[in-house]
């Protein structure tokens, strides 16, 4: 039985929920772009973005996805034949790396099983190995938007430095800026990569690299073709606050708008907020019986449990799509897809960006229900679970 409703809830690990301050920050009227009011907007953008990402650094804005903002990060600090070393966390790195290598880099992958972050002692271990530094840089996805697991970038960048190693940190933070404690300069990143659609509460279209000094150093002798993404001509004209190009007016209007709510509720009480409704679904999910995707941060190096969603494993011989199409046909409700290996294996439950208590109790609630009618064994009491964690009664 299909029951329609006035909205549908999307609670996909992203594009996440756009919060009305936005969306009517969006369809305020378009601007002249090469105009004054454009500029006050443009580097008022920069300025906030940079205290998100805790940076001083450089911020340039692609109209873009995510995968652009990866190919702008490679393009223009690496050379045709430079080795990349990449770490396999999930579907996400597994792309990077793809793109990587169609772009002619030497991608090396450190195995991974899709259920743990980047090894720091890994890292480090193969960057010693490389005593004639042919590894350019080190690309690790901060929060692995698959799985659910996040590693620990500040380790890494441990990693680098005990190695003694010059190369350069890439970090994908495309699912945990804004929801995941981020910090580009203490953990000594060289180029982030962003977008909109996920802590940033915004729809698809805007790509962001934050570049530190050293990426810019290398961007003067990368060898590989770049136009689009180059970054040169847009740190030249972000200085006065324009695009190289057209930009993405009203969508710059909605980060504006989403940064502003990001910084009055408070970096802090963002990530906190954040960490509760993560710890809330894990206690659902182990009353029901079911196991987090993510191995126990306890006893696995560089992995920790993600705060922007949790990947649930499904019981053998059940089909996680079959669990999400009863879910979307009952109750209006789109929970994340499992991707490649873990395809059918999990599914996922986004609890980042405009999401509240309210909205986490009823998500857990629809799941709960979902798994009694799709004949999935589990027990009851996941909604009561996350009822205890997030009422501070879980020990009771």
């Amino acid at each position: 039985m299909s029951v329609a409703s006035s909205r549908h809830f999307l609670q996909i690990p992203g594009p996440t929920n756009v919060p009305d301050r936005v969306l009517h920050a969006i369809a305020k009227p378009t601007i002249d772009h090469r105009g004054p009011d454009f500029a006050d907007l443009a580097l008022e953008v920069f300025d906030k973005l940079r205290a998100v990402a805790r940076t001083s650094a450089d911020v340039v804005i692609y109209p873009s996805s995510g995968t652009g903002a990866w190919e702008a990060a490679l393009v223009n600090t690496l050379s045709p034949g430079d080795a990349v070393l990449m770490c396999e966390t999930g579907h996400f790195s597994d792309l990077w790396s793809e793109l990587a290598a169609t772009l002619g880099l030497r991608p090396e992958m450190i195995p991974g099983d899709w259920r743990s972050g980047a090894d720091p002692g890994v890292i480090e271990q193969r960057l010693r190995a490389d005593s004639e530094h042919r590894i350019k840089a080190v690309a690790v996805v901060h929060n692995e938007t698959s799985t659910g697991v996040v590693s620990d970038v500040e380790a890494v960048r441990a990693a680098l430095d005990a190695a003694d190693h010059p190369a350069l940190l890439l970090v994908d933070t495309i699912s945990s800026l804004g929801s995941v404690d981020y910090r580009h300069d203490e953990w000594g990143v060289d180029v982030t990569i962003s977008c909109s659609q996920k802590g940033l509460m915004l729809p698809p279209g805007i790509g962001i690299n934050v570049i530190s000094a050293k990426a810019l150093l290398a961007a003067q002798s990368a060898k590989l073709t770049k136009s689009y993404w180059d970054w040169q001509p847009l740190l030249d004209s972000g200085k006065q606050g324009y695009f190289r190009y057209t930009p993405p007016t009203n969508l710059l209007f909605g980060l504006r708008e989403a940064l502003s709510m990001l910084l009055e509720e408070g970096l802090d009480e963002v990530y906190a907020r954040h960490d509760r409704h993560a710890a809330a679904t894990r206690a659902a999910v182990r009353a029901w019986g079911l196991e987090v995707l993510c191995r126990d941060p306890e006893t696995t190096p560089g992995t920790d449990y993600s705060s922007a969603l949790t990947a649930v494993l499904m019981p053998p011989d059940h089909d996680a799509d079959h669990l999400r199409e009863v879910i979307l046909e009952r109750f209006d409700t789109s929970l994340g897809a499992g991707l490649s290996a873990v395809a059918k294996k999990v599914f996922r439950i986004g609890h980042l960006g405009a999401f509240n208590d309210a909205t986490l109790l009823g998500t857990l609630g629809v799941v709960e229900a979902g798994l009694t009618l799709a004949g999935v064994p589990h027990q009851p009491g996941g909604v009561t679970a996350a009822i205890a964690e997030l009422t501070g009664r879980s020990g009771d």
